[in-house]
């Protein structure tokens, strides 16, 4: 994909909770002369940027249109209940589900968590954002359960939370559509995979010119003996030369017919 200027780019999308500094800054070092856009975007809208080509690939939370879309998992989140730091739920490290069993717990309309109905008691009507639920849970009106990286992402001095040790966990994971799995989009799963700048996985096959000097080598050169049998040959005559026995070139004295040494007169 490139820009207007006809400079060469690739379009990151990515949900609230993520944070691709790492792999953008990965990204620079090992394609500096192809620039990382970075979109920040909703859980509900990630995909339709993907659908629309709007984005090459996307951090997105799971599940995804797998008829569509191809998905690395990447990570799973710890799921955490936000309260005010004076709720009584503080005095533990963790908490179950049972513990919110007398609480009011808000259900945002992009909730991430993926369960139909919350436990505790319902509130009289859905935030229409995670940001307002936590507005909500400041004035006291109620719990809310999010991922940990989303507690973070909109923590405030009155607010703290507690691990929710039994309710489901949001995955995290790198989307992008089947049809579209460009050589750049090849690069980006190597850098989320921790493969190393050499790696030639995901591309098209290439013999190395290391390779190729290996091959040469291994070939038969026109003419010539191989190489074990020469090294047998000189195993051979330093053999016979240990056999001879006697003095330094003892052997060579006896001549070479195998006669009686003359008697000398």
């Amino acid at each position: 994909m490139t820009d207007s200027a006809d400079t060469p780019s690739f379009r990151l999308a990515y949900v609230p909770g993520v944070t691709p500094a790492k792999w953008a800054r990965i990204w620079a070092e090992r394609l500096p002369d192809t620039r990382l856009v970075l979109l920040q975007t909703s859980p509900a809208e990630a995909e339709s940027l993907l659908r629309e080509g709007a984005a090459d690939a996307a951090f997105v939370r799971l599940p995804v249109d797998r008829a569509v879309f191809s998905a690395i998992p990447l990570y799973t989140e710890t799921t955490v209940v936000v309260v005010p730091k004076d709720h009584v739920i503080t005095a533990a490290e963790e908490v179950t589900l049972d513990d919110l069993a007398d609480e009011v717990v808000l259900h945002p309309l992009d909730d991430v968590v993926g369960w139909e109905q919350p436990p505790g008691e319902p509130a009289f009507e859905r935030p229409a954002t995670t940001e307002d639920a936590i507005e909500l849970v400041a004035a006291n009106i109620g719990v809310l359960v999010v991922p940990q990286s989303l507690a973070r992402l909109h923590h405030r001095r009155d607010l703290t939370y507690r691990t929710l040790v039994d309710a489901p966990q949001s995955e995290v994971a790198l989307s992008w559509p089947q049809d579209a799995t460009t050589d750049l989009v090849e690069d980006f799963i190597g850098i989320v995979r921790g493969r190393t700048v050499n790696s030639t996985r995901g591309r098209a096959p290439q013999t190395p010119a290391a390779e190729q000097k290996k091959d040469e080598r291994r070939k038969p050169q026109p003419g010539g003996a191989p190489r074990r049998g020469t090294a047998a040959g000189a195993r051979g005559r330093s053999g016979g030369t240990k056999s001879g026995g006697g003095t330094k070139g003892g052997g060579s004295r006896r001549g070479t017919g195998g006669g009686k040494p003359r008697r000398r007169s």
